[in-house]
C-alpha cells in the first residue's frame, strides 16, 4: 500500500511538472541578424557622386523563420520587410500583396513589452512609407547613416503576426565609428522579437 501510495504522489507531481512547464513555453523568437545586404553598391561615379553598382532591388525577408526571400517571389505574402539603400517597405499597399503593417515606437527595445493598445499600423503608400526615413539620421559632414536612437520598428508581418525591430547598423561589420570612405554601407545588422501566436506580447 505504501508503495502504491508513493507511486501515486510521484505520478501526480510528474504531471503537475509537466503542466507547469507547457504553460511557460514562449512562442517568442529574438534573434539577431547581421550584414544583411541591401541593394550595395561597388562604387560611385566621380563625376556626379552617384552610387554605381547597385541593382535598384530589394532584399526580401521574412521575420518568422529569418529567412531572405527570392526576388522572383516579391509579388507574394512570402516575405515581409523589404532593404535597399536606406528605403525600407513592408508586405502591403503598393509594395505587396500581404496585411504587412508598421510604425515607429520611440523608446527603448527592451522596453517595449507589447505593442500598445491604442497602436495605429501604417501601410505602404503613393506619398508615404509606413516605416519612412525617421528610424535614421543623416550626417553630411562624415556622410554616415545612423540608426537613430530610441526608433524601435514595430511590424505586423504579412500574415498578421507581430514582432519588433531595432536597427544597430547600416555599414558591414557593423563598425563603432564607420568611416563613409572605409566601410561598405547598405548592410544592416538588426535584433528583432518575433510573435509566433498572432498576440501582441512580446514577453
Amino acid at each position: 500500500m505504501k508503495i502504491f501510495y508513493l507511486f501515486s504522489l510521484l505520478t501526480v507531481f510528474a504531471f503537475l511538472s509537466c503542466n507547469k512547464d507547457d504553460n511557460n513555453v514562449t512562442t517568442v523568437r529574438s534573434t539577431t541578424i547581421k550584414n544583411l545586404a541591401a541593394d550595395p553598391t561597388t562604387g560611385f561615379d566621380p563625376t556626379t557622386g552617384a552610387p554605381v553598382g547597385d541593382k535598384k532591388i530589394f532584399t526580401f525577408f521574412r521575420l518568422s523563420d529569418s529567412a531572405i526571400v527570392d526576388h522572383a517571389d516579391s509579388a507574394t505574402t512570402k516575405w515581409d520587410i523589404g532593404f535597399r539603400a536606406n528605403k525600407i517597405i513592408i508586405n502591403s499597399g503598393i509594395s505587396g500583396p500581404g496585411q504587412a503593417g508598421a510604425f515607429i515606437y520611440n523608446g527603448l527595445f527592451s522596453d517595449l513589452k507589447s505593442v500598445p493598445a491604442d497602436s495605429v499600423f501604417k501601410t505602404d503608400t503613393n506619398t508615404a512609407l509606413a516605416i519612412g526615413s525617421s528610424w535614421s539620421t543623416y550626417n553630411p559632414a562624415t556622410m554616415i547613416v545612423s540608426p537613430t536612437p530610441g526608433k524601435v520598428l514595430v511590424l505586423r508581418t504579412a500574415d498578421g503576426k507581430y514582432a519588433k525591430m531595432e536597427i544597430l547598423s547600416y555599414y558591414k561589420n557593423a563598425p563603432v565609428s564607420p568611416n563613409a570612405f572605409q566601410d561598405e554601407a547598405r548592410y544592416y545588422t538588426y535584433r528583432y522579437s518575433y510573435q509566433a501566436d498572432g498576440s501582441k506580447k512580446f514577453e
